[in-house]
C-alpha cells in the first residue's frame, strides 16, 4: 500500500519525532511505500529515515523551491510545480492518506484532501494521527461541524482519528485490504 503522509519538515521535540519514526518504521515493516512531502529535513526526514531503515520504500513529491531539500536517497523523486500540483501528485501516488503533526502547510493539505473527500473525488481512508493529543482542538472542531450539520457526509466516513501509529495504520490496512 502507498501510504500518503503529510507532516510537517520542522525540527520538534521527542514528543513528534519518537512517533514520527515509529509511524515510518510501521510503514517499511509491513512492506509498505511511503509518499511524503520529499524533504530530508524535520519530521519529513524522520519519517523516512523510519520507513526506509525498516524496509520500505519512499516516493518524495518536492516543489521547484524546495528542491535544495529533497531526500537525495529516495527510491523516487518527483518535482512539481507548485504546492498545487504537488497535493494533487501525493492523493494520485497513495492508497491512503495519513495526517500527522504539522503547521499551515499541514493544515491546507489536511482540508484539500478531507474536502475532496466530502465531495466524492476520492475514496481513500484518511485517518488524522493524534500525536500528543496535537489535533484535540480540531478533532473537536470536526465534531462540532458533524453535530451542527455543516458536513454533508458523516465525520465518521470523511476521517478516522488515531491516537497512535499502530492504530493508524492498522484501520489503514483494514480499510484498504492490504496487509
Amino acid at each position: 500500500m502507498n501510504i500518503c503522509v503529510f507532516l510537517s519538515a520542522a525540527d520538534l521535540d521527542d514528543r513528534y519525532t519518537g512517533p514520527a519514526r515509529e509511524f515510518g518504521e510501521l510503514i517499511g515493516r509491513g512492506g509498505h511505500t511511503l509518499v511524503y512531502g520529499g524533504s530530508d529535513v524535520g519530521l519529513m526526514k524522520v519519517v523516512a529515515d523510519g520507513a526506509q531503515e525498516a524496509g520500505g520504500r519512499l516516493i518524495g513529491v518536492s516543489v521547484g523551491f524546495l528542491e535544495t531539500v529533497a531526500r537525495p536517497g529516495a527510491d523516487e523523486m518527483v518535482v512539481a510545480a507548485d504546492l498545487a500540483e504537488r497535493k494533487a501528485l501525493l492523493l494520485a501516488r497513495s492508497d491512503a492518506v495519513v495526517i500527522m503533526v504539522g503547521g499551515t502547510g499541514t493544515l491546507d493539505e489536511a482540508t484539500e484532501i478531507l474536502e475532496l473527500k466530502k465531495h466524492g473525488l476520492h475514496t481513500k481512508p484518511v485517518v488524522l494521527l493524534n500525536t500528543a493529543g496535537f489535533y484535540d482542538g480540531l478533532k473537536e472542531q470536526f465534531r462540532r461541524m458533524d453535530e451542527e450539520g455543516f458536513l454533508p457526509v458523516p465525520l465518521t466516513d470523511l476521517v478516522f482519528f488515531a491516537e497512535d501509529g499502530v492504530g493508524a495504520l492498522a484501520y489503514l490496512e483494514e480499510s484498504t485490504g492490504v496487509r
